[in-house]
């Protein structure tokens, strides 16, 4: 989207979530914020601890600020089919332009540095522009030290380096650098930030190689992006989905994380706040089935690497086989601490890292990960021998161990419960298999496989139905409604015209829908551990759509997913939920928004014809 925003430069402490745009090198992220300051960034990797964190605390957090030195207002968006994105500012005297981006580490002679450019020009007129590059390393808990040397400023801490070199001149204030400049129409000015050592040397990055930067990772991103098969309605939106998710991936393993930042506030000023820099199973294999719908199969097979390299090969730990998330480079320990030094977003504390729900039983994500298998092996490549062992193996463990409490999709901390969406993902995971064996022929143990599956079907029929409410549960026996239960058709476990299926929809539009926006479930009458409140679930709204236009209400699926449409930033970008006044909340850019984007603009177009 080019819409763009408008904003004062002289904005509060805080801007609000949803004012950033992200740029990245499918190693690590950033977000710059439409006043054009970089207000989150880890370095070298998206776990990595932050170099630039004001977004967690305006003060301790470290930023790299660049903007216009007069009144100006700014709108931001993104270089057409690109993660590059610009931001420009408007003032009596002209207008300037920031266009921020990282070089793709692939294509680089050298994949260890980590580049961030930042290229200003004056387009009209004439502006001054000041810059102020204050790192704080380690969440700010890691002092450092500023070294000038070759025309270069080095930050040095004990666990890294980066080297900023710039065309203006810069000047040194304590361990920060700082500078003032004016350009004048059609003049140019580049900051680099790299991170050195380790083999990386330092390197200036004059006007022109900065030119030869941007022209190639233009190139990277439309390269990439050509292969998208979709032609539909929406296609600039779903477009930038997919740029949004495949930012999200870490080449190095093919892991994809669930959002590039810790601990932004589901409630402003609560304790909601996690670190969502990991790839969870189900997040990511859903990502698959999104990016597959669109054609790239690229993508699903380095997933497909990523397990079996890291996933496949860990052993069962209390959970089962499989933990509900890994470290980018599959690691499986993630101990969730406390930065009680950080203020958090807006007062928002705890600021989180590491996340203790590793360590929860979800069933539900063998569902998603075998039916993510299921697509790989009929769109991108048939299933190896060895891949459809440990499929096998998966399998065999969900019919051992289904029928069982767990803590579901949402990750509740108020206890174990039978959740109707963990059975569901149970009978998907087998019935996938079952497809899977069928179609190539493959060993497997049928008869058991599809005494299990019935089984569990009729289970959700009698005990997850609500006579009462007339609609499907959250868990077994109960009568709270949950959102989750918006996959049953989804996962063609129920045809979404099926009679209950439609008392269902009925239900949960009457009860958890606000003006299209669908809350997951209500705190109050299943309490999930945590205090406060939070706002609409986007993905449970996108699954909303899709119910919608399944069911055949076409015309009310469509006009939920325009309004869906006008919670987005001004590029595009959703986090996790939405507000009560319509604002980003919880961990921005969220993979699983955006994943389910795709999938309801792709089946919505399909049904409109």
């Amino acid at each position: 989207m080019s819409t763009g925003i408008s904003a004062d430069v002289s904005n509060a402490q805080y801007l609000p979530i949803a004012d950033h745009g992200l740029i990245g090198d499918l190693r690590t992220t950033a977000l710059v914020g439409a006043n054009g300051t970089i207000d989150w960034y880890c370095c070298p990797r998206f776990d990595s601890p932050s170099v630039f964190a004001a977004l967690l605390d305006s003060d301790k957090g470290g930023s790299f600020e660049l903007a216009a030195e007069v009144r100006a207002t700014t709108k931001q968006f993104y270089f057409p089919d690109t993660n590059v994105l610009i931001t420009r500012f408007y003032a009596n005297d002209g207008v300037g332009e920031i266009q921020d981006f990282m070089p793709i580490a692939d294509e680089s002679p050298e994949p260890g540095r980590h580049r961030l450019i930042r290229r200003v020009t004056c387009v009209r007129g004439s502006l001054p522009f000041r810059a102020r590059v204050a790192p704080r390393f380690d969440y700010g808990t890691q002092p450092h030290t500023l070294r000038l040397t070759q025309g270069q400023a080095v930050f040095e801490s004990p666990s890294l380096s980066l080297a900023l070199t710039a065309t203006v001149p810069m000047e040194a204030d304590g361990v920060d650098m700082w500078a003032e400049f004016k350009l004048h129409e059609g003049e140019h000015a580049v900051f680099a930030l790299d991170r050195v050592g380790d083999g990386v040397a330092l390197r200036s990055c004059p006007i022109a190689e900065a030119e030869e930067e941007f022209t190639a990772t233009v190139a990277f991103w439309r390269r990439w992006l050509s292969a998208s098969r979709y032609r539909g309605r929406w296609r600039e939106t779903v477009h930038r989905s997919a740029l949004v998710l495949k930012l999200l991936t870490y080449a190095p393993t093919g892991g994809i994380v669930a959002a590039p930042t810790t601990s932004l506030p589901e409630e402003v000023g609560g304790e909601r706040n996690w670190d969502y820099r990991y790839v969870w199973v189900r997040d990511a294999a859903f990502c698959v089935y999104a990016l597959l719908r669109l054609g790239f199969t690229q993508e699903a097979e380095a997933f497909m690497r990523f397990l079996t390299a890291n996933v496949c090969t860990c052993p069962p730990g209390d959970s089962g086989p499989l933990q509900i998330m890994y470290g980018i480079d599959g690691r499986s320990d993630l101990p969730e601490r406390r930065l009680d030094h950080l203020e958090g977003y807006q007062g928002s504390w705890p600021v989180r890292v590491g996340n203790a729900a590793v360590g929860q039983l979800q069933l539900d994500i063998y569902g998603a990960l075998i039916d993510a298998v299921y697509l790989y092996d009929k769109w991108g490549k048939p299933i190896s021998s060895g891949d459809w062992d440990y499929v096998s193996g998966l399998v065999d463990w969900v019919c051992d161990n289904w029928d069982q409490p767990d803590e579901g999709i949402w990750e509740t901390r108020g206890g174990r419960k039978d959740f109707l969406y963990s059975r569901l993902m149970c009978w998907v995971a087998i019935e996938r298999a079952i497809r899977m064996a069928a179609h190539r022929g493959l060993p497997a143990d049928t008869a058991r496989w599809q005494r299990t599956r019935d089984t569990i079907y009729r289970q959700i029929m009698q005990r997850g139905w609500s006579a009462e409410h007339q609609a499907f549960v959250q868990y077994l026996g109960g009568d709270v409604l949950d959102a989750s239960v918006l996959m049953m058709p989804l996962a063609k476990f129920i045809s979404p015209t099926d009679p209950k299926w439609l008392s269902t929809l009925t239900a949960l539009g009457d009860r958890l829908v606000s003006d299209s926006l669908v809350y997951r479930y209500d705190p109050a009458a299943s309490p999930d551990g945590l205090r406060g409140v939070e706002g609409t679930f986007s993905i449970c709204s996108f699954w909303y759509v899709e119910a919608l236009a399944r069911a055949g209400r076409l015309d009310e699926a469509r006009l939920a997913f325009e309004k869906m449409l006008t919670y987005a930033n001004h590029v595009g970008l959703f986090a996790e939920e939405i507000g009560q006044a319509g604002e980003q909340c919880g961990n921005f850019p969220q993979a699983f928004t955006h994943l389910a984007l795709i999938s309801a603009a792709f089946n919505l177009d399909r049904a409109l014809g």
